[in-house]
């Protein structure tokens, strides 16, 4: 099991083969990122997370942005197809999430888009048409959702079908091949969006701090380095506090997650109850506070939330996950 950052959503499961008498050998799937990696027997007997483990991300898939003609199935009669996707990376959470595009030449009698998971080739969300017009560009936008749920982080290419009024299918990419239109769905964006580093033991997650323990993990920065929400939400709290600096609490969207950024420079332009979107600009890295140096203090909150009943979890592994790919 590879358990990526935090929490059950991005975990991804792998058989093993025998390697020797004291040795496994597993395929790393191609959606698995940064985190602890544990061992499930038969019978349910686990070991504990051994980790982090630094995983690259898989070589991103072709781009294909412009309309371009498909190298699937064109039987007799069927009209010609052009197809573009927006990019080969996409963020839940974001402003836009990805676009499928996509032109009929020639007379349709119905037109059926296929979102596919790379993981198991399962098709999560279908967007059908009947008789699409022909040399019209035509768009789907997907928000990284599957019935209201988040989606999986991972690969996923769209899939369109067309048939023809005449007889005929046409299919924009062989049944199996998830490379044309494909991208990557990513949960999270790492906060910082400069060159940065993670400090030493008194900046981790538990340090002692005057009696009390730190309750998050310091990325430091140069002041002024732009700072943005790594999974979008809902604003819980804005304020300043004589310790924290500038602040902002941010309720992750499809979470049960506070998100927690200390320090800003300057107040964040976001207020309470506003909606921000992954990637947004939230503030910059400062040192107001109580602070010996420039940096973000960046904390994880459980359900129900930050200092409402919830626990502090340690961010570091999160951190090091959306470092590895954002």
């Amino acid at each position: 099991m590879f358990h990526g950052s935090f929490g059950t959503g991005d975990d991804v499961e792998s058989p093993v083969r025998p390697g020797s008498s004291s040795r496994l050998n597993a395929k790393v799937p191609v959606d698995t990122v940064t985190g602890a990696v544990s061992v499930q027997a038969i019978g349910g007997a686990r070991s504990r997370p051994y980790g982090p483990v630094r995983i690259l991300p898989a070589p991103p898939p072709d781009p294909n942005p412009t309309l371009s003609p498909l190298p699937g199935l064109r039987q007799r009669g069927a009209p010609g197809l052009e197809t573009g996707t927006s990019g080969t990376r996409a963020f839940f959470g974001a402003r836009q999430t990805v676009v499928f595009s996509y032109r009929i030449t020639g007379l349709a009698a119905a037109a059926r888009v296929e979102l596919v998971r790379a993981r198991d080739g399962a098709v999560v969300q279908a967007w059908t048409a009947s008789r699409p017009p022909a040399g019209a560009v035509q768009t789907v936008v997907w928000d990284g959702r599957v019935a209201r749920t988040a989606a999986l982080p991972g690969r996923y290419s769209f899939r369109l079908t067309v048939a023809g009024r005449t007889g005929g299918l046409a299919r924009s990419a062989q049944l199996g091949n998830l490379t044309r239109d494909a991208f990557d769905l990513f949960d999270h964006q790492f906060p910082v969006r400069a060159r940065h580093g993670y400090g030493g033991p008194a900046g981790r997650f538990g340090a002692g701090r005057g009696g009390r323990s730190h309750q998050g993990h310091d990325v430091f920065a140069r002041c002024g380095s732009e700072m943005v929400a790594a999974r979008g939400g809902r604003v819980k709290f804005k304020g300043y506090h004589r310790a924290a600096g500038n602040y902002i609490v941010i309720d992750g969207d499809g979470t049960s997650v506070d998100y927690v950024y200390m320090h800003l420079a300057e107040p964040s332009p976001f207020n309470a109850r506003a909606r921000v979107y992954t990637g947004d600009r939230i503030g910059a890295v400062g040192e107001t506070g109580r602070a010996s140096a420039c940096h973000l203090h960046f904390e994880l909150w459980s359900a129900p939330g930050w200092y409402d009943g919830g626990r502090p979890l340690d961010p570091l592994p999160a951190l090091q996950a959306w470092d590895s790919f954002s």
